[in-house]
């Protein structure tokens, strides 16, 4: 058996509809929600890798790196936003961060 690219499409498909399913199922908590975001980006990096073997280009590998970068500065500000916000209000629930105005 063979894997094709309809393989990889199916796979950044299904953690794209985790990732969505993630961010709407659950509005309560917020780590859930980040890591939600990291699965649909997680898919599109699929998709960019995938087409890039398929095309025998670069182009889509050089673009995934940068995809990873800004999805590890998304997780290390997400996560110390957190920690600061959870110290000061001992708790991170979404209602909670959505009364901060400033």
């Amino acid at each position: 058996m063979v894997v094709g690219l309809e393989h990889y499409l199916a796979l950044a498909a299904i953690l794209f509809t985790l990732g969505i399913l993630g961010i709407f199922l659950n509005r309560k908590n917020v780590i859930i929600i980040l890591m939600s975001v990291e699965l649909m980006l997680l898919a599109v990096n699929i998709n960019l890798v995938a087409f890039s073997v398929e095309l025998g280009d670069l182009v889509g590998q050089v673009f995934a790196m940068f995809v990873l970068t800004v999805a590890a500065a998304e997780a290390a500000i997400g996560l110390a936003i957190l920690v600061v916000f959870f110290r000061n209000r001992s708790s991170i629930a979404v209602e909670d961060i959505s009364t901060m105005k400033g």
